[in-house]
């Protein structure tokens, strides 16, 4: 090092000309050195990072903006948590859709397992012209409904034409499939009753949307392995203001020949008490082992040939044709002699209720509940 000394004020002695005085110096590598450079290589890396996060954020918004499809797509994985399967993954899962365990007017549905060994039930729904956008909307609806009977969703394909779900899977199948054997004592009926009223409750009035479920009967009915019952089938739902809607918002009538309410054949506004009165007439049917096709009414015309079954239960209900006790006279005979007859005349009570014509005469699934706690 050199210094250079001022000739004006600093002469120490020294000629006027300027001095130049070399000093050894010798540096060190100490710690304060070695931790300012730690301190400046993290403070580099760190800007690297929050520049590629910028970037990819960017980039999000880019695709958001010019791909609304992949937006909702993009919802359903990070806000649900589904996952999107490929059509070659569940034709292998299913073994090329071979072990059919159900069928309904929205499509089959087939047993199959996945890749990490779970079983699953996989619909292939039947009405393949939807849009993709409309259909993720549909599963994104899907996957906010949680409760503890309402089945679970664990994700979707779509593919060209195809359009298919994925479930988790029923060991005991439908409640349909179980009214025809001697699996189900009062208690287990009772309990589906209960069970069904409430997931149905938490659709109309406890969700963050509306949701009218439309078809419910015992085959969209599941059962698990200890018989708790979770209400299935979705794809028939639609999402409405809670004030109801014009019968012509629909596409087509919806339902099954025997469960429809009134107002789908009179073209009366749909509100969630179709649902409720669906849930009547399985309910009759849990209590009597009897379908509501099975008795005809000589008044009733197309539609509303279930009212032979309302009639028939009314009729032994009020004396007329009963032998002996009505509660007896109309149950199923697999239930005979086993029953709480307090708490069964409490449920043919509400399940009456449920069916009633004028649709402001029917309570709420909330109230149901309520009654059969």
């Amino acid at each position: 090092m050199y210094l250079k000394l001022p000739k004006a004020k600093f002469t120490m002695n020294c000629s006027g000309n300027t001095r130049y005085i070399q000093l050894d110096t010798t540096y060190r590598k100490g710690h304060e050195n070695g931790s300012l450079k730690f301190l400046l290589w993290f403070a580099y890396v760190l800007g690297v990072l929050e520049g590629a996060i910028v970037l990819l954020v960017w980039l999000f918004l880019f695709r958001v903006h010019h791909d609304p499809v992949s937006t909702m797509q993009g919802y359903i994985l990070v806000a649900n948590g589904f996952k999107r399967f490929s059509y070659a993954k569940l034709k292998k899962a299913t073994r090329g859709f071979t072990q059919e365990i159900g069928r309904g007017g929205g499509g089959v549905v087939y047993k199959g397992v996945l890749l990490d060994r779970r079983v699953a039930a996989i619909k292939r729904l039947k009405e393949a012209n939807q849009g993709e956008a409309e259909f993720l909307a549909e599963v994104s609806t899907i996957g906010r409904l949680n409760h503890m009977n309402l089945i679970e969703t664990w994700g979707y394909c779509i593919e060209g034409k195809h359009r298919l779900l994925v479930y988790e899977y029923m060991e005991h199948g439908s409640l349909a499939q179980k009214l025809s054997s001697n699996t189900l004592d009062w208690e287990k009926r009772f309990q589906i009753a209960l069970g069904t009223a409430r997931g149905l409750a938490y659709l109309h009035e406890e969700c963050l949307e509306w949701v009218l479920h439309c078809d419910v009967k015992p085959q969209n009915i599941l059962l698990d392995s200890n018989y708790q019952p979770k209400v299935a089938d979705f794809g028939m739902s639609k999402l409405r203001n809670r004030g109801g809607l014009d019968n012509s918002s629909f596409s087509r009538i919806r339902g099954t020949r025997g469960y429809m309410a009134p107002e789908w054949v009179f073209n009366l506004p749909i509100t969630s008490k179709v649902d409720v009165y669906n849930y009547g007439i399985v309910v009759l049917e849990m209590v009597t082992g009897k379908s509501p096709t099975a008795i005809p009414d000589t008044d009733a015309q197309g539609e509303t040939e279930q009212r032979g079954l309302i009639k028939w239960v009314r009729d032994r209900m009020n004396g007329i044709g009963a032998r002996g006790s009505w509660i007896e006279d109309i149950l199923d005979p697999v239930m005979q002699g086993e029953c709480d007859l307090r708490r069964m005349e409490i449920l043919i009570g509400v399940a009456l209720e449920c069916v009633e014509e004028d649709r402001d005469s029917r309570p709420t699934m909330s109230q149901i509940v309520e009654k059969l706690m």
